[in-house]
């Protein structure tokens, strides 16, 4: 078939590369969201999708909205006959749904109908969820409600972190779409409407999400914490400025510590939860780097009786 793939960030170049190596279909062109400023000097860089792209001299496609005219009009003309889609960024109207024959397909980084929305990975970590997976599906006006093609599962550890986890989701999930292209292509392949129970949302993960109370168990703590990691960072307060938390560990045996009072050994530094106590492994101060959670605390002598999250 001929393609016009649609995706922004890093996580969507696998499925891509999938794509033009499968050697099967055509990636005619790609649609991605404008550039965007980005680090110290904030110049205009391309998306990861549209480098990629660039690379292996495929036509980029840069709408600001993507019921432009201009765009809908060069998408008219390419003509594809599927336009399959990870992690684009911007809703897409009807009038450029009705384009390609076999519609818009999505690669969705949960199994569906669970966690539909912008951070399905982030919220199954965060909900203690044990197995989650991709799907793809036939996008619809609605919020990744449409029937689905496929699916793969991935086991959620006990360690990751949602950067962990997205990283092999977004390779699992290349091969599912290369091969939900093929089965498309081939008539062998059928959308089947999603189950109308078990749907869950997955709204974008604010700041204030974040942010960690201390006053809920020490699981939920870590969950926040590997959910939030990379973006957008968990965090909680010292002395009134923010301390962001890289990475902590629950520690059962340390039950007698209030909720987020801190304790200072030679190599380590506890706080009290709801529950029993973490330990802080990795933290980054403001305006400082990632550091040993022990490290930190010795540099800012942390006293008896202090306390995080006040």
């Amino acid at each position: 078939m001929k393609l016009v793939f649609a995706g922004t960030p890093e996580v969507a170049v696998p499925a891509l590369d999938a794509l033009i190596a499968s050697g099967r279909h055509e990636v005619a062109a790609v649609v991605t969201r404008p550039d965007a400023p980005a680090g110290r000097g904030r110049r205009l860089i391309a998306s990861p999708v549209a480098q990629r792209a660039e690379e292996a001299g495929i036509e980029v496609l840069k709408p600001h909205r993507p019921r432009d005219e201009a765009f809908l009009a060069r998408l008219r003309e390419i003509a594809p006959d599927c336009c399959p889609v990870v992690a684009y960024g911007a809703l897409l109207p009807r009038v450029a749904l009705d384009v390609p024959v076999h519609g818009w397909v999505n690669l969705h980084f949960s199994l569906l109908p669970a966690w539909r929305g912008a951070a399905p990975v982030q919220h199954s970590i965060m909900a203690g969820d044990e197995i989650t997976g991709a799907s793809t599906f036939l996008i619809e006006e609605g919020l990744d409600s449409g029937p689905v093609y496929g699916t793969v599962t991935e086991e959620i550890r006990p360690t990751d972190t949602s950067g962990d986890l997205l990283t092999r989701l977004a390779f699992a999930g290349s091969g599912l779409l290369a091969a939900t292209m093929d089965g498309i292509e081939d008539g062998a392949l059928k959308a089947v409407p999603q189950p109308v129970d078990g749907i869950t949302l997955a709204p974008k993960i604010t700041v204030e999400d974040a942010r960690i109370d201390w006053a809920t168990p020490a699981l939920r703590v870590d969950r926040v914490v590997r959910g939030c990691t990379p973006a957008p960072g968990a965090w909680t307060t010292f002395r009134g400025e923010r301390l962001k938390l890289v990475q902590v560990v629950p520690v059962p045996e340390r039950t007698e510590l209030a909720p987020g009072a801190l304790e200072v050994g030679k190599n380590h530094v506890y706080v009290g939860t709801g529950s029993y106590a973490v330990e802080l492994l990795w933290v980054q101060a403001q305006g400082k780097k990632p550091m040993r959670a022990a490290d930190w605390a010795r540099g800012v002598r942390i006293e008896s009786g202090e306390s995080v999250g006040d």
